[in-house]
C-alpha cells in the first residue's frame, strides 16, 4: 500500500477532509471470499470483521476513503439522537425501541474500544436534545420519557447554560465525538494488517447475482466473491427497490474558529435543526454548526441553507470566524429504522445497509456487527433479530405511497421548469443552468474557465437534474443521485455517469 501523502481534492471542503491523505491504489486480488463496496464507516468496519475471521476481503471505493457521508458528518457518537427514540418507540413500541437503543449502545461501545486500542482520539461529551422555545418543549419531554422507558440514564435540564436560545433539554452523559477521517484510516490500516485490501478509484458499474455474485468496475474488470456487501449510502444495482424505501436528505455544516463553544453535543428538536459540537484544536477553540436540511434536489438554493446557518451563528457567536463550509447526504427509511440484510432477488449473497437517518456513527457499526455475524454464520445479536422483523412494519409502510408521490411531483416540476427554458449556452463562471435542446434537458456549467454540457437526466430512473450551487453538482430529486460537473457519479443509486454533449 503506497504511503505517499496527497493533497485533498479541490471540492473537499469538509473540515475532516481538508488535510493530506493516504492513497490505496494496489491492484484488486483475483481470489476473494468477500467484496465490500464503499469505504465509509460501515464498509471498512465489516471488512475488518471479516478479515479478522480469516476471510479474503477487498473494499472497493469509487473515489477515496471517506469521500461521501462519513467524511462529512458531525461525527457524534450518541444513543440520544435528537427525537429519534420517541419516534421509534411511538411507531414500533417498547420492544423494538429497546432493540434500537441496544444496537446503538453496542455500536458506541465497540467503536470506543477500537479507538482506545488503536490510538484514535475521542472526547467524552454529554449529548443534549434541546427545545429552542416553548413550542418544542413537549417534543423534548417526550424524548426524555422515551429514553427513560428504553433504559437510558438521561437527565432533564432546565438551564443548559448555552449562548443560544434553549428553554430546556434532555441530556445523556458519557457519549462521544471524534475526527471521523482519522477513524476511517485507522480502520483501513487494520483491514490491511489482517490480510484484507482497500482499493480507491474502483467505481462499480454492475452487481451480478448467482452462487458467486460478480462486481464489474469501470475498467471492465469483473470480480467474483462468495458475498458482496453494498455499503454505499443507498444500494447501487438494487433489484429489491430499497432505494424506494428511503429518502435522501442533505444537511449543512460550518466550522468556526475564534470563539469558545459549549463542551457538549447539542441538537435542537425543531424542524429547522441546529446541531453543534466543539472540535479540540491545538491552534485554539473551534466548533461546528449544522442543520438546515432538506430532501436532495428539492430546494431553490443550497447556498441559502448555508447562509441561514451563518446568520444564526453570527447572532449567537459574534466574532466567530468561518473556516469551512460543506454539506452531507444521508438516507432515512420510511419505517424509521435502518435497513440491513440480504437484498431481495440477489440469490441471498448480496447484502446492504442504509437508512441511518444521520446517525451512522452508531447505527453503521451495529449494521456491520449484524451483517458480519450473518455472513460468518455466527449467532446474530438479539437486537438484530428484533429490528429486522420490524423494518417494514405495516404502520410504517403507509408513508410509502405519499413519499413516492412527492418524488413524482418533484420530477414533474423539474421537467416543466426545464422545458420552459431554452438550452443554456455559456454560463457565468462558477454557475450551472438547465434548459431544453431538441426535447432533451441540457445542463451547462463553467468552472475554472472550462465550459461543460451534459444531458441533465439522471441515469438511475430518468429524473430531471437540478444544479446544486453549494457543492457545484447535478442533483436528482427522485432518489438522491448526484453527479459532478463533468457527469461523473458522486453518490446515490446511479452507477452510470451523465452523457456529455
Amino acid at each position: 500500500m503506497p504511503e505517499e501523502l496527497l493533497s485533498p481534492p479541490a471540492t473537499a471542503t469538509s473540515l475532516w477532509l481538508d488535510r493530506p491523505r493516504k492513497e490505496f491504489l494496489d491492484p484488486v486480488p483475483d481470489e476473494l471470499d468477500d467484496l465490500v463496496v464503499g469505504a465509509g464507516l460501515t464498509g471498512l468496519m465489516i471488512a475488518l470483521l471479516l478479515a479478522r475471521a480469516g476471510r479474503r476481503v477487498a473494499v472497493l471505493e469509487g473515489r477515496y476513503v471517506g469521500a461521501v457521508t462519513t467524511g462529512r458528518t458531525t461525527a457524534k457518537i450518541s444513543v440520544l439522537q435528537g427525537t429519534k427514540l420517541s419516534q421509534v418507540r411511538s411507531t414500533h413500541g417498547d420492544r423494538v425501541g429497546r432493540a434500537y437503543a441496544g444496537a446503538n449502545l453496542e455500536g458506541l461501545a465497540w467503536l470506543l474500544r477500537f479507538c482506545e486500542e488503536h490510538g484514535v482520539a475521542y472526547q467524552r461529551r454529554d449529548a443534549v436534545t434541546f427545545a429552542s422555545d416553548e413550542s418544542e418543549l413537549r417534543t423534548v419531554r417526550d424524548e426524555h420519557d422515551a429514553a427513560l422507558a428504553l433504559g437510558l440514564d438521561v437527565e432533564w435540564r432546565d438551564d443548559l447554560g448555552v449562548p443560544f436560545p434553549a428553554v430546556g433539554g434532555v441530556a445523556l452523559p458519557g457519549q462521544a465525538q471524534l475526527d471521523p477521517v482519522e477513524l476511517l484510516h485507522a480502520l483501513a490500516d487494520q483491514v490491511v494488517a489482517h490480510g484484507g485490501t482497500v482499493h480507491e478509484r474502483q467505481h462499480v458499474r454492475r452487481v451480478g447475482r448467482g452462487h458467486r455474485p460478480s462486481v464489474t468496475v469501470d475498467s471492465g474488470r469483473t470480480l467474483h466473491a462468495e458475498h458482496v456487501v453494498l455499503a454505499t449510502g443507498t444500494p447501487i444495482a438494487d433489484r429489491g427497490l430499497v432505494f424506494a424505501q428511503v429518502e435522501a436528505k442533505r444537511s449543512y455544516l460550518l466550522a468556526y474558529r475564534g470563539v469558545e463553544a459549549p463542551k457538549g453535543m447539542y441538537i435542537s428538536a425543531g424542524s429547522s435543526t441546529r446541531s453543534l459540537r466543539d472540535v479540540p484544536d491545538d491552534e485554539g477553540p473551534r466548533f461546528l454548526v449544522g442543520g438546515s436540511g432538506h430532501t436532495v434536489g428539492r430546494t431553490r438554493s443550497e447556498v441559502g441553507h448555508l447562509d441561514e446557518l451563518r446568520a444564526w451563528t453570527s447572532q449567537h457567536f459574534p466574532g466567530a470566524v468561518e473556516s469551512h463550509a460543506w454539506s452531507a447526504q444521508d438516507y432515512g427509511s420510511f419505517s424509521g429504522l435502518p435497513i440491513v440484510g440480504r437484498l431481495p432477488l440477489s440469490s441471498g449473497r448480496v447484502f446492504a445497509a442504509t437508512g441511518y437517518d444521520k446517525w451512522g456513527m452508531t447505527n453503521g457499526v451495529a449494521a456491520a456487527l449484524d451483517l458480519a455475524a450473518e455472513i460468518l454464520g455466527h449467532h446474530r445479536p438479539t437486537w438484530g433479530h428484533a429490528l429486522n422483523g420490524h423494518r417494514l412494519q405495516p404502520r410504517a409502510l403507509v408513508h410509502l405511497p405519499t413519499l413516492n408521490a412527492k418524488v413524482g411531483i418533484a420530477a414533474t416540476a423539474q421537467l416543466l421548469r426545464a422545458e420552459a427554458r431554452r438550452a443554456p449556452g455559456t454560463v457565468p463562471e462558477g454557475t450551472g443552468a438547465v434548459g431544453q435542446d431538441k426535447g432533451l434537458p441540457v445542463g451547462a456549467t463553467t468552472l475554472d474557465g472550462a465550459a461543460c454540457r451534459v444531458v441533465a437526466v439522471c441515469t438511475h430512473l430518468g429524473g430531471a437534474l437540478r444544479w446544486n450551487d453549494a457543492e457545484r453538482s447535478w442533483d436528482c430529486p427522485l432518489h438522491g443521485s448526484r453527479f459532478d460537473t463533468d457527469g461523473t457519479v458522486l453518490e446515490g443509486p446511479a452507477v452510470c455517469g451523465l452523457r456529455k454533449l
